[in-house]
């Protein structure tokens, strides 16, 4: 047999996975600062759940995976965290609302497999179904900034909106059937240039005139934004204009500097229906988006259809550029997995390793037990090359004296400590 993984999925040892955990947990924690609480939604579906309810059409219908159990039932594991959302609160009819929650899983998607996607990955999300405005979307930018913050990572924010985009389109004599294509073509602007956008735009035979007029929108400040338009009949335009004024004004209070407006930002999909946005990397550790949401007013009042409004916004925080930019940070530091490497001299000692090791884990400290009975310069080898930060030998004589001598492998100091004072061993390891 030939033992590989199926492509477009990965193992994680522990170095790795520790780091992912530590993300993944200051995100849980901050996401819970602000009112956001956990769920965990099946991973099997319903074909037809994503099939007829999952906005964005065909295209998304090729990449789901499709299974049937054994009573012949057509059933597919979930694309996004997004329809499982909207299935809670279809299926939970006592549900208050606004509804406020996060959900860290694995989401799956045949679709191509390139460096930084996969087809089988972590989504980290938060929503909020329940609450109309700008004065939501202002408190989620806060949030990405503090969640950025505590995980190490300088960001700024590139905001938008769907209204004013597609009025900005329309505005230009652009034809409506081609709002949806401009929209894509555009959000790579920042990649492509205006030139490549052009050129995809060629099939569609846009006048020159058309497109010179729309670049030109996109170079409009936000200073000027409701004068440049003031005149203007365009319905849909204007209520963008208003819903940005609006983001922009909690944004000046609050003090937001990382965000930038950024007229041409689309954010692709079509579910979005005002306000999007996305996070970059100031120091271009990568130069994806680590994270990114959007107003999306109508997927699950059309999911649900029972004639109320379900609006909703959210974001996502991508697990896989955040792990790639903290590991970039630590590379050249020492990545520590353990506090403290107990080595019993003997079998005689075991006995008093194994209670030292648990009063020191009651104190929160990381200790690891020698217990195949390796030869003493192994050990210290081994401590060297997983940086454990110290190690202490536990013979006759420190049984005897309740003594133990604390090896710091950085310095290659020692010093003797009494084994009742625990409080200050810890105090040494967590120094």
């Amino acid at each position: 047999m030939n033992l590989q993984n199926v492509k477009g999925s990965m193992d994680y040892l522990p170095e790795e996975q520790i780091l992912r955990n530590k993300v993944t947990n200051i995100l849980s924690n901050m996401f819970e600062n602000y009112g956001y609480l956990p769920v965990e939604t099946t991973t099997i579906c319903y074909y037809d759940l994503l099939a007829s309810k999952y906005a964005g059409g065909s295209e998304i219908l090729k990449e789901i995976y499709k299974l049937n159990d054994q009573g012949k039932r057509n059933l597919a594991l979930r694309y996004d965290l997004t329809v499982p959302f909207s299935k809670i609160i279809a299926m939970n009819k006592g549900i208050n609302l606004p509804f406020r929650r996060y959900e860290i899983g694995k989401v799956f998607r045949d679709g191509p497999v390139k460096v930084g996607r996969n087809r089988e990955f972590y989504q980290c999300d938060v929503d909020v179904c329940g609450i109309e405005g700008q004065y939501v979307e202002a408190e989620l930018f806060e949030m990405a900034v503090d969640c950025y913050h505590h995980l190490g990572i300088d960001i700024y924010i590139e905001w938008n909106n769907r209204k004013f985009l597609s009025g900005l389109i329309q505005e230009c004599g652009i034809s409506k059937e081609f709002t949806s294509s401009v929209i894509l073509s555009v959000d790579k602007l920042a990649k492509i240039g205006e030139a490549g956008v052009r050129k995809e735009l060629e099939e569609y035979h846009i006048s020159g005139d058309k497109l010179d007029k729309l670049f030109n929108f996109f170079k409009i400040d936000l200073s000027v934004l409701e004068k440049s338009f003031s005149n203007s009949n365009n319905e849909l335009l204007k209520s963008g204009i208003e819903e940005i004024l609006t983001l922009n004004n909690y944004l000046v209070e609050l003090g937001l500097k990382e965000a930038k407006f950024t007229p041409y930002l689309a954010r692709g999909l079509e579910i979005y229906t005002g306000t999007v946005w996305e996070v970059f990397d100031k120091e271009q550790n990568v130069t994806c988006a680590i994270g990114g949401g959007g107003r999306y007013d109508n997927i699950i009042t059309n999911f649900i259809a029972d004639g109320n409004i379900y609006p909703a916004v959210g974001m996502s925080f991508g697990l896989v550029p955040i792990v790639e930019i903290l590991r970039k940070k630590t590379e050249n530091k020492e990545n520590k997995l353990y506090d403290l490497y107990i080595i019993p001299f003997d079998k005689k000692t075991e006995s008093i390793s194994l209670m030292l090791a648990n009063k020191l884990r009651n104190k929160g400290i990381k200790v690891i037990i020698e217990m195949n009975h390796k030869k003493i310069k192994k050990c210290f080898d081994w401590a060297n090359k997983k940086a454990i930060p110290y190690v202490t030998v536990i013979g006759e004589d420190e049984m005897k004296n309740q003594k133990l001598n604390l090896k710091n492998m950085k310095t290659g100091n020692s010093t003797e400590y009494s084994l009742n004072d625990i409080d200050n061993i810890v105090n040494i390891i967590k120094r």
